[in-house]
């Protein structure tokens, strides 16, 4: 007897589940190599990208923002808190031995950088997934600067923590982000998959230019950014969370 999603979900369907393994995957290697944790990071968020596209080429199924979110869980709420955690920890020589203030602080805004990811995706699944912007931080854009950060190389502990709290805040405030075009979003993926194969080409340039377009799109695409208004639209089974 065949399980039963056997002929119910589609190949974009396929691609999300895959994107949460690899948020698995990543979580068991940050403790082993932090560089490679990164890449997987940045390579789930390429499949979530994918599944998007897939689902408007060969068409969505009704489980597809279901799965999407629950993949969206692993690989850019849980994986990223772990490697802001192993590199706050690693960097300030915090021990797992013992219970400090260090550690309770360190484990706290990891642990909240979780529950605002998953509160963020949860809003987005019921709200945000007719219209072409998105109310507060994609998930998918956090995850991508913690990435990049990492293999660019620039992750200070410090800074690494500071910027994990403030994406708690970020990834539900009532900013919003616009959706962006497929011009856009085809350079940064280019960049984002060049990262991932060749992070230390000619001094780490794309990770530092996939931080740099993630940071400018997260700083001034709120207000600056060139599109012209449309109306709202409705969106594939996949989006970007």
């Amino acid at each position: 007897m065949l399980p039963r999603f056997v002929g119910r979900l589609g190949v974009a369907d396929a691609v999300t589940i895959a994107n949460a393994a690899l948020g698995f995957v990543a979580v068991v290697v940050a403790f082993v190599d932090i560089d490679l944790a990164a890449r997987l990071i940045l390579l789930a968020a390429v499949a979530d990208g994918l599944d998007g596209i897939l689902a408007r080429r060969y068409g969505g199924t009704d489980a597809g923002p279901y799965l999407d979110s629950l993949a969206d869980v692993a690989s850019f709420a849980v994986a990223p808190a772990t490697l802001a955690f192993v590199v706050i920890t690693g960097g300030l020589d915090i021990s797992y031995e013992t219970v400090t203030g260090e550690l309770l602080l360190v484990s706290g805004v990891c642990a909240l950088f979780v529950a605002m990811a998953v509160a963020r995706l949860g809003l987005y699944t019921a709200y945000d997934t007719a219209v072409n912007y998105t109310e507060g931080i994609q998930t998918t854009l956090a995850a991508t600067v913690l990435g990049a950060a990492i293999l660019a190389g620039v992750a200070n502990p410090w800074l690494v923590l500071a910027v994990t709290g403030a994406f708690c805040y970020l990834m539900v405030s009532r900013i919003s982000y616009p959706d962006l075009l497929a011009r856009d979003a085809a350079i940064m993926g280019v960049v984002h998959v060049l990262a991932i194969l060749i992070p230390n080409f000619a001094g780490r340039t794309f990770p530092y230019a996939l931080l740099t377009l993630g940071l400018a799109y997260m700083t001034l695409s709120p207000w600056f950014y060139w599109r012209e208004e449309t109306p709202q639209q409705g969106t594939t089974a996949h989006g970007n969370a």
